[in-house]
């Protein structure tokens, strides 16, 4: 195992240069922009960083969609933090390390866990409104936590409140300029630092984006799988390009499925919130009976990964596609008022939550694997940032704690807002305009539907042969399957559909090639030839990184900080 630095700009590093040029001009119009800060992603950790940036620099913030279509905008179920006189960080921090299950790194978990609350405060500060009781926080029990400790707004719409309490700030204090509905491309390197982004504009136009730093926020890759409830943005951009330039991923075997996501045949299908259990509800098998009571002792509350086996087992025995969700018990008037989203999501679907059983089964949900970053968000590339779903912090180990996603942007975004004041205060005062090196040939790219087949063949191979259980003639049946299709295709055209398919494979090969690594059953990653737990050979992190020399892909396993 290599030693990996964190990049502060100040030296080499194990990122190198840059790959081949992922793109063709192909005579489009080439605009320039330069930003001391550019944040690429418009989640909640994207307008943390960009929001606290802006206070002492010039800001740029891109999203290929607009402000609601992120994954941040459809959070349901909450915030976990320590805000009740009966809970601490301490516990918090327990419960997080037990659902984990030993690969978590202690002083990412101590840092998200102790500042969390302070960064709730300062949202309800901004004006976002937690859903209180009498002028007291309510507070939701999730899976694996010991108490009651999840704040949320407006029943299960949280994500949605939040995003719009920040994104109000960002486009009404004018000072982050922002771009919506334009999609990064690729990351530039100059000298082994990352000086900008080149992206793609909704007529077609190409701006680089020069910048002194750059955050990538980009959140997740759901939409590597054919069932998931990310948004059909979700395509792993971020991951992709930061491979891309040489950075060091870790983890990315450990895709978490949610367990309770509405069975349809939709994509991205509804996710029928946690917070549900947390309520009372119950999971059922077809003969009526709770399957998790006795499963463990937290029955529907347990980790996320553990309620998932148990429904694979109960799937495999009855011969069935999904479980059922018994919600009829509670309180109609009290469901309507906590849970309105998943009650007209489900509504529209047929299903009426107060007095019918929901089918649900596992969707993917939430990429555990990232850009290798430090506390400080600081990944092994100078000048290169990642925070939120698209980072890896260490703070998730092999299955997350329910709700601690959006905590975990709101700490680690403003936590890499603070190394930025430190890095530019002595950092070159100026990006000099680097030589752009993009090809000016004509590429035909590929055809719309090939695209498209291209995308489905992704999402169908990873889901049959990289899903929630695993082995190695399907992961190795994967490899292939990826590998052909990859080899099938021409260079990409200036085709957001093309660039997306792209990284998705990226990301898929990059899944797959670290399932093949971890022989063992650990948290979400679950080997049917390999089912039990190997701390003695396995308490280890999977890393990636694009050799140097050669541009192929190098996979091994790195040591757990403890």
């Amino acid at each position: 195992m290599r030693a990996y630095g964190y990049g502060d700009g100040s030296g080499s590093s194990s990122a190198g240069g840059a790959a081949a040029p992922f793109i063709s001009r192909r005579g489009a119009d080439l605009r320039y922009s330069s930003y001391d800060v550019l944040v690429v992603g418009g989640g909640i950790a994207g307008l943390t960083a960009a929001l606290g940036a802006a206070h002492r620099w010039n800001v740029g913030l891109i999203t290929k969609g607009s402000l609601d279509q992120t994954t941040t905008f459809l959070a349901q179920g909450g915030i976990a933090a320590a805000m009740s006189p009966h809970d601490s960080p301490k516990l918090h921090l327990k419960d997080t390390l037990e659902a984990g299950v030993g690969l978590c790194d202690d002083e990412a978990v101590r840092v998200l866990v102790e500042e969390g609350p302070a960064r709730i405060r300062e949202l309800e500060q901004l004006g976002t409104k937690f859903d209180r009781r009498e002028g007291k926080l309510i507070l939701g029990k999730e899976g694996a936590h010991s108490m009651a400790r999840v704040v949320h707004a407006g029943g299960d719409a949280t994500g949605s409140v939040v995003a719009s309490s920040l994104a109000e700030v960002i486009t009404k204090g004018g000072r982050v300029e922002l771009h919506e509905n334009e999609f990064v491309i690729d990351l530039l390197m100059d000298g082994g630092r990352c000086v900008g982004a080149v992206s793609l504009g909704a007529e077609g136009e190409l701006t680089v984006s020069l910048a002194r730093a750059v955050v990538l926020a980009c959140g997740g890759a759901g939409q590597v799988y054919s069932r998931t409830t990310n948004p059909l943005m979700a395509t792993g951009d971020g991951h992709a390009m930061a491979y891309r330039a040489g950075a060091v991923m870790r983890d990315m075997e450990f895709m978490q499925f949610h367990p309770t996501a509405y069975y349809g045949k939709e994509n991205p299908t509804l996710l029928v919130t946690e917070a549900l259990r947390g309520e009372g509800a119950y999971l059922l098998d077809d003969a009526g009976c709770r399957f998790m009571v006795g499963a463990h002792p937290q029955a529907e509350l347990a980790p996320r990964d553990v309620v998932v086996r148990h429904m694979r087992r109960v799937c495999d025995r009855d011969g069935s596609e999904h479980v059922w969700l018994d919600a009829r018990h509670l309180d109609a008037a009290f469901l309507r008022e906590r849970f309105p989203t998943v009650l007209n999501g489900l509504k529209k679907r047929g299903f009426d939550l107060c007095g019918q059983l929901i089918p649900v089964a596992p969707a993917s949900h939430y990429f555990i694997g990232g850009v290798l970053t430090d506390t400080w968000g600081r990944s092994t590339v100078p000048g290169l940032y990642a925070c939120g779903e698209t980072s890896s912090t260490g703070i998730h180990g092999a299955n997350r704690l329910a709700s601690n996603s959006l905590l975990e942007g709101l700490v680690f975004g403003e936590r890499t807002v603070r190394e930025l004041n430190r890095y530019l205060a002595v950092a070159d005062p100026a990006v000099r305009k680097v030589r752009l090196d993009l090809a000016d040939e004509v590429r035909e790219g590929n055809a719309p539907g090939a695209v498209a087949e291209g995308r489905a063949t992704v999402q169908r191979t990873m889901t049959d042969l990289c899903g929630v259980v695993r082995n190695a003639p399907e992961l190795t049946r994967a490899q292939e399957t990826l590998a052909a299709l990859q080899a099938s295709l021409a260079a990409p055209g200036l085709s957001v559909a093309e660039l997306e398919l792209f990284n998705l494979l990226t990301v898929a090969e990059h899944m797959v090639a670290a399932a093949l690594l971890r022989e063992e059953s650990r948290g979400v990653h679950l080997r049917s030839d390999f089912p039990e737990r190997d701390d003695a050979g396995w308490r280890r992190h999977s890393l990636i990184h694009r050799d140097l020399e050669t541009g192929g892909l190098v996979v091994e396993a790195g040591p757990v900080a403890d």
